[in-house]
């Protein structure tokens, strides 16, 4: 591996100087330069040496060179390429890593190898959209990733909390996630507007992909403000048949979606699909 040390502000300044380079706040870029932070995604990877491992966002390399050690192999997906000449040097003796000049919003996650981890410091601005689809492509046993604290709490939040919503839901379904830690912006640079968290996500191998639950379930999200009935009816339900669902499973008729578990939307779907 490279003997750069990629954790220094120094470093990074003088990498980013030397190629001609600048951080696109744009594309979400803020390079981890806290070592500390770098071995807690490490751990809780977990990774075995039989581990084939996604990287979204590799930027620098500085997580890169941590999994290459640790995993059999890793595919690190680059959308910038003004940075592949970067990765080139950081990356020149890990043979086992590829590095792809791709979208990570187009790439088929589900062409990875079943039982592959996902291990990333996401780009803000598709951290959602990369969970979301990672989860449904069921090809990972573990993700582990950095992201936007407001986001990583949304992924972990609980019934009846503020920041519970349907990508809790989403996330709930296809496995068991924890926040493992919060950073601060001064573990990054450029340092980000924001505080960053390290979530974990184990996946249950038994979730299956339920797309018409989920379109039902961010129906009944469309209007947080609203009751769950209001958002059911401003869907196209008919306010009869929603209030029969409703006391079908002796819910109060002022719920708002945020008060109920998956078990019961999954009730509730049933009463009210295929829609009429």
């Amino acid at each position: 591996m490279s003997d750069l040390n990629l954790t220094s502000r120094k470093t990074v300044r003088d990498l980013l100087a030397t190629f001609g380079v600048s951080a696109d706040k744009a594309l979400g870029q803020n390079f981890l330069v806290d070592a500390h932070a770098l071995s807690a995604i490490v751990a809780a990877a977990e990774i075995a040496p039989t581990d084939t491992v996604l990287e979204v966002g590799p930027g620098l390399g500085t997580l890169t060179v941590e999994l290459a050690e640790q995993a059999y192999s890793v595919v690190a997906l680059e959308f910038d390429a003004r940075l592949l000449p970067i990765l080139t040097l950081t990356l020149e003796s890990a043979d086992n890593v590829e590095v792809r000049n791709v979208d990570a919003l187009a790439f088929d996650f589900t062409s990875f190898p079943a039982d592959s981890l996902l291990v990333a410091n996401l780009p803000y601005n598709i951290a959602t959209a990369v969970v979301t689809r990672a989860l449904e492509s069921m090809a990972f046993k573990r993700l582990v990733c950095l992201l936007q604290r407001e986001v990583a709490e949304r992924l972990v939040a609980r019934p009846g909390t503020g920041a519970f919503g349907s990508l809790s839901l989403l996330v709930q379904h296809f496995g068991h996630p924890r926040l493992v830690r919060h950073l601060a912006a001064g573990s990054f640079a450029p340092e980000p507007a924001v505080t960053s968290s390290l979530i974990r996500i184990d996946t249950d191998s038994r979730a299956q992909p339920e797309p018409e639950l989920f379109a039902f379930i961010r129906l009944i999200f469309a209007h947080r403000r609203k009751t769950l009935a209001k958002n059911l009816q401003l869907a196209g339900y008919a306010r009869e048949r929603v209030a029969e669902a409703l006391r079908n499973l002796h819910l109060d008729p002022r719920v708002r979606g945020e008060a109920l578990d998956l078990d019961t939307f999954r009730q509730l779907a049933d009463q009210l699909l295929p829609r009429p």
